[in-house]
């Protein structure tokens, strides 16, 4: 097999949906998809996002300092596309999808209910690279449906029904697919 070498470009496999919740100045809710983004830190427990100057949700993170991350199910597949692709500056995003907005209870930034789960996240820094900032955020807070969470009372992958982004190479949203196996176990067999 011919390896073949690839321009720089923002290609990796799988990229998570993420909806970020955030208020403006005036407190209207605001709700953008951004795929580029996960978890960051296991201790303090951190997730980053990254975003765009020109974003609403940019501005809004920084007047604020806080952010929520939500977890869209495959039945929110076109909702999630839709909040990211009109600006928050010339629709309400809660109102046109039907999504119910509520404040974290610990932060200030909303979520959206109808969704699995949601981080609450105060802002603990933020880094410019290039066109790009990263938001880092301290998560103090998850929000879950019962229904999704798993034996040890956290969302389970398949309960939720997470969705992915196949990135530009691909540009389209996948479900998560089938288990493979156990991690933290199956390399043991090779050694």
């Amino acid at each position: 097999m011919k390896r073949i070498a690839i321009d720089p470009i923002t290609v990796l496999h799988p990229h998570p949906v993420l909806l970020v919740g955030t208020f403006g100045p005036d407190g209207r809710p605001n709700l953008m998809n951004a795929a580029w983004g996960g978890i960051c830190c296991g201790e303090p427990p951190c997730v980053a996002v990254s975003l765009r100057e020109a974003t609403l949700t940019y501005h809004n993170i920084l007047h604020h300092q806080a952010f929520t991350v939500g977890i869209p199910s495959r039945r929110h597949v076109k909702i999630a596309d839709y909040v990211g692709l009109v600006s928050g500056r010339d629709r309400d995003k809660f109102r046109d999808t039907g999504l119910t907005p509520t404040k974290s209870e610990k932060v200030n930034a909303p979520l959206a209910v109808e969704l699995p789960f949601s981080l609450e996240c105060q802002l603990l820094e933020h880094h410019r690279l290039g066109l790009h900032t990263i938001f880092i955020g301290e998560i103090l807070g998850i929000q879950a449906d019962e229904d999704v969470l798993g034996p040890r009372g956290l969302p389970d992958i398949e309960k939720t029904e997470a969705i992915l982004w196949g990135g530009f190479g691909n540009n389209h949203y996948f479900a998560v697919g089938e288990k493979l196996a156990r991690a933290f176990s199956v390399g043991k067999e090779s050694g």
